[in-house]
């Protein structure tokens, strides 16, 4: 059957049907009608193929969630470090199988909590860490050979991942038992988050050292988490979440390379990080398109020979920018079919949104509910069951196609820029991202983009629910802890280290030992990055070095 055949009978449609005739997704794929085998080109080997074989765009393990489900690691950090620990203890008691940590934005850009530019940040959006002692009290009694850790850390990662080395030392855990992922992903802060510190090219030199570092000390370690979640919710499409964080993902790589690593040395450790959103089957192409596209770069272009290298392993996080604070109860219903997409999409693990996050922090009563919704999805919808279960379908095959193939476009622009880090430099990915995000706007205030209970469906004045709010003596607390912790360490031992780190940053040694030297020590966040500040200057949005 061919395209012709669906034509003929379009035209034998009775003339009193009536239809949306021009619809698109929110990418700007056309929608057709109905989907049939003249959607879809190309043969079943090579587009889809089996699960757990190349180019794995039907999963990246043969059994799927039949052998292991996906870790169900629901993000969370708020205030102190012993606060966030005992949520960290709730979660996993009720079931969460790994650890996901919030930073503050002071501990993300690398100031102290005692710091004027940290006044009234403290805590607010993550945990406040500030040395050694307050990752001890945050993993107080979280076994790290056991529970697997990721940490949302980009500009000051090699600072935090340090002091968890610090930490498992101390527990007796070998480093080659620790598993998880930080962040570590700085190109896309200066493109869509801004918590960077440094200039682009010394904060690619601190990737790669921490990749060089891992490779060597910290096996099961994932060095980077590429991230596709932050660019989308800056307000980018599908298409362009796969085709930018890939493009930075190639970058990554050929920083690596020419910092003298073996592709397959590194690229089993590289992980990645989307969003899911609210168009279902847009979602689940979108995670299959990535993964066959990554499959073919890494083998084809990088000549990557170990098969692990080919592999697209990622997180989701269900989308905050599509929660409303106007009938918050819908964010449930948008989570869980955010969630029913990643899953169909074949996400290694999964944050579940809580309802109530477009008005605070999650209470500890969403936070459960939001763990809950991801477990009735493993274990009672029968979606775990079969290995890529909309794999087939004619729409999802198509929209597969259509996502790879734009997606493969502006990745071929970029290349002819000279590479992700020329194109930010450029202002290209930014300015596309800002464009997206306007037409996106424009169609919700034009009411032609539905927003249930904001732009219809309304239920008169909003009723705001009580909710989480961090106690505004967070700040005062934790400034004191700091001070305690700065009186009672060997200052001479600091200044040494610090000394060490500096010198290490103007020379081209590896940072990783001296940060960890400092850490033990008891520097802090802040004496470390204005350490490294000072040889790499500071970055501001427009000064690019």
């Amino acid at each position: 059957m061919d395209e012709d055949a669906y034509q003929q009978w379009l035209s034998r449609l009775p003339k009193d049907v009536t239809y949306r005739q021009e619809v698109r997704t929110p990418s700007g794929l056309p929608v057709a009608l109905v989907y049939g085998p003249w959607s879809i080109t190309g043969s079943y080997e090579e587009k889809q193929g089996f699960p757990g074989e190349y180019p794995f765009t039907r999963g990246i393990y043969p059994a799927g969630y039949r052998g292991k489900l996906w870790t169900m690691r629901q993000y969370a950090g708020f205030a102190t470090a012993e606060e966030s620990n005992r949520r960290y203890r709730f979660l996993l008691s009720r079931g969460q199988t790994g650890l996901s940590v919030a930073f503050d934005l002071p501990t993300q850009i690398g100031y102290d909590s005692d710091h004027p530019l940290a006044q009234g940040e403290v805590g607010r959006v993550g945990v406040a860490i500030d040395s050694l002692a307050d990752m001890e009290t945050l993993l107080q009694g979280i076994p790290l050979d056991r529970v697997s850790l990721s940490m949302t850390i980009n500009a000051t990662a090699s600072i935090l991942l340090a002091m968890v080395l610090a930490v498992a030392k101390k527990q007796g855990v070998g480093w080659d038992k620790l598993s998880g992922t930080v962040q570590n992903d700085i190109l896309k802060e200066y493109v869509a988050r801004g918590t960077y510190r440094f200039p682009p090219r010394p904060s690619l030199r601190l990737v790669t050292d921490l990749m060089a570092f891992c490779h060597a000390h910290v096996p099961k370690w994932n060095t980077i988490s590429i991230s596709g979640y932050h660019i989308r919710e800056a307000g980018a499409t599908a298409v362009q979440e796969v085709a930018f964080t890939l493009a930075n993902a190639r970058e990554y790589v050929r920083q690596a390379l020419a910092a003298g690593l073996a592709v397959d040395d590194f690229a089993p450790r590289l992980s990645f990080f989307f969003a899911a959103h609210n168009n279902f089957l847009e979602e689940v192409a979108k995670f299959r398109a990535a993964r066959r596209l990554w499959a073919k770069t890494m083998r084809e272009e990088f000549g990557a020979q170990d098969p692990r290298s080919w592999l697209l392993r990622f997180h989701t996080q269900t989308a905050g920018s599509t929660l409303t604070a106007q009938q918050p109860d819908n964010n449930v219903v948008r989570v869980t079919m955010q969630a029913m997409a990643a899953v169909c999409g074949g996400t290694q693990s999964l944050h579940t949104n809580a309802k109530d996050e477009a008005l605070a922090l999650p209470s500890e009563e969403s936070a459960l509910l939001a763990l809950r919704t991801q477990q009735i999805i493993a274990y009672e919808s029968g979606l775990a069951d079969v290995v890529d279960p909309l794999g087939g379908a004619y729409v999802v095959e198509a929209w597969t196609d259509r996502i790879e193939e734009q997606a493969s476009q502006y990745i071929r622009r970029i290349e002819d820029m000279g590479g992700a880090l020329a194109a930010i430099e450029r202002g290209f990915v930014q300015r596309e991202i800002q464009d997206a995000a306007y037409r996106a706007q424009k169609a919700i205030e034009e009411g032609s983009q539905v927003v249930v209970g904001v732009n219809r469906f309304q239920e008169g004045e909003a009723k705001t629910p009580p909710v989480f709010r961090v106690n505004d003596e967070v700040q005062r607390a934790q400034v004191e802890r700091l001070r305690a912790v700065k009186a009672r360490r060997l200052q001479a031992d600091v200044k040494r280290t610090l000394d060490a780190l500096e010198n290490a940053a103007r020379t081209g040694d590896n940072l990783m030992p001296p940060i960890l030297s400092a850490v033990e020590a008891y520097a802090t966040v802040g004496e470390i990055a204005e350490t490294l500040a000072a040889v790499f200057g500071e970055h501001r949005e427009g000064g690019w070095s």
